[in-house]
């Protein structure tokens, strides 16, 4: 017998739970289906924290981080859990995106300032700095852990139904345009049929094996990344989350931006923006090499003066990204796509989840910034 609900969301990771908290608590008829457990490591929601970065000039991604403070305060309301850290954000490196994002927030009234490289070498001992600093007081990080659990526990609350364990073999949209229908395996081997007049794939690194024959994506990159989290050489240092825009000299050297936040209990988090290997996100090997490893660690030892660049506890997790870097936010025909979140994405996961449930229910359209024409367009 096929089990039929109205919405089916597939990806439990940040963006589906979202999705589907927010398809749920409007009396949508909601079932995520996920492949693996809760807090999984093989994809790219897993970790104690996220930037909860602001540094922006596209309006598109501005208009999204305010959306998403306001849903995530309204989470942490609904929760009683505290999932947003306001300890701050500093961008400093290439003076011209410095500028671009501090003239972008000033236009819309955001609590910024610019500090000099003395100022704020003066405020975090820790760090080294080149030019001026761009800090955001309305930023800092994302409980992201507590974040899952919090998304997972208001969507079941809002009547939503959780099915882990469930991997998805095929999304077969029907003739006659009454839906979709979902063939899923479950952990046993045994294999049954869903049916939904709406499909949500919010899949991250395994969107294109399950859309790439239904729809037009544009390229998706799936990465492997290693940040790690170094100890601080004191305890009285403070720390911001930071970005660190590389002026193409240093790009030169260590190949990519750099991000970072301290993440309680677990040191500061520092790491490059894509520069992993593809890969296959069934075939991973949960380990940088060693070049990343040194290329990691001369970088804080040059640039972080508070941290031991020989305790790295590494992390591993993936980046599906699109060749701009925007992410994917459309529908096409009875499925709903978000994807292509290339390391930048995880703040945005409320009002994304937004959007999606917009999406979904024919409310509104994504932004066209974010939709598949677009990307084709690029």
């Amino acid at each position: 017998m096929t089990t039929h609900t109205t919405h089916i969301v597939i990806g439990g990771g940040a963006m589906g739970l979202a999705a589907t908290w927010q398809l749920a608590s409007r009396g949508a008829s909601v079932r995520l289906l996920e492949r693996f457990g809760a807090h999984h490591t093989r994809g790219a929601s897993h970790g104690s924290t996220r930037n909860l970065n602001n540094a922006y000039a596209e309006a598109e991604y501005l208009d999204l981080f305010d959306e998403a403070v306001t849903l995530w305060r309204a989470l942490e309301a609904e929760s009683r859990t505290e999932l947003l850290g306001l300890h701050g954000l500093v961008t400093h490196g290439d003076s011209d995106v410095v500028t671009a994002a501090h003239d972008a927030l000033v236009a819309r009234g955001a609590a910024v300032s610019l500090l000099s490289t003395d100022e704020a070498s003066r405020r975090w001992a820790g760090m080294r700095f080149a030019g001026d600093a761009l800090f955001s007081k309305e930023a800092g990080i994302v409980h992201a852990a507590r974040a899952l659990g919090a998304l997972e526990a208001a969507a079941i609350r809002s009547g939503a139904i959780v099915e882990r364990g469930e991997r998805v073999l095929r999304i077969e949209p029907r003739a006659d345009g009454s839906g979709v229908r979902v063939t899923a395996r479950a952990a046993d081997g045994s294999e049954r049929e869903l049916a939904a007049d709406h499909v949500t794939v919010a899949a991250g690194a395994w969107t294109e094996s399950l859309l790439g024959d239904l729809i037009d994506l544009p390229a998706l990159v799936v990465t492997e990344e290693h940040p790690a989290h170094f100890a601080p050489r004191s305890a009285s240092l403070a720390w911001p989350s930071f970005n660190h825009m590389l002026p193409p000299e240093l790009e030169a050297e260590f190949g990519a931006p750099v991000y970072g936040m301290p993440s309680p209990g677990e040191g500061i988090k520092v790491g490059f923006h894509k520069v992993g290997d593809v890969v296959d996100p069934d075939d991973r090997t949960f380990r940088a090499s060693e070049a990343q490893r040194e290329r990691l660690r001369r970088y804080v030892s040059e640039w972080f003066p508070g941290l031991d660049p020989d305790t790295p506890a590494e992390i591993s997790c993936t980046y599906t990204s699109t060749v701009s870097g925007k992410f994917i936010l459309d529908t096409v025909g009875p499925i709903t796509v978000g994807a292509g979140f290339s390391g930048h994405g995880f703040k945005f996961t409320p009002a994304i989840g937004g959007v999606l449930a917009d999406a979904a229910t024919g409310r509104a359209t994504p932004p066209e910034f974010f939709r598949l024409a677009a990307h084709a367009a690029a």
